[in-house]
């Protein structure tokens, strides 16, 4: 496995409005710039499934491959790899910290890393910045 980016921040918001967040997939768009749309076929658990758009690339299926109250993995599906977005949430008398993690594994991870990895790098923290702020204007 290659890791591409981590980024990670400190948002005042909890737990609960970065998932809610990341369930209203429809919304993406809205905190996330590489995003043109998102499609969930049903709702957000373990094993949904969906597409997504990313803005100039094809349509990626992808899985959400784990969902519990602190974490959130969804993995594109890509010819010979697996690109893998894990999002961790910890809360504590600081506020809540959330960590993006984006990595690929498979066969062909060297092409989709040298395809795909710089533009992933550059998005990831900005997107996160992004995340925190929406998530944080669900509490005004």
């Amino acid at each position: 496995m290659t890791t591409i980016a981590t980024a990670q921040a400190t948002s005042t918001a909890a737990p609960a409005a970065f998932f809610a967040k990341w369930a209203d997939m429809a919304t993406w768009p809205e905190w996330n710039n590489d995003t043109e749309w998102v499609r969930l076929d049903g709702p957000f658990a373990q094993g949904a499934s969906g597409t997504l758009k990313p803005k100039g690339g094809p349509e990626v299926p992808f899985i959400v491959e784990r969902l519990s109250d602190r974490e959130f993995v969804d993995v594109s599906k890509l010819i010979g790899a697996r690109l893998i977005f894990d999002h961790q949430v910890a809360s504590d008398a600081e506020g809540t910290t959330v960590t993006v993690t984006v990595s690929i594994e498979g066969p062909l991870r060297w092409f989709w890393t040298k395809v795909l990895g710089a533009d992933l790098a550059k998005s990831v923290e900005p997107d996160l910045r992004a995340l925190v702020a929406a998530a944080e204007a669900v509490l005004v």
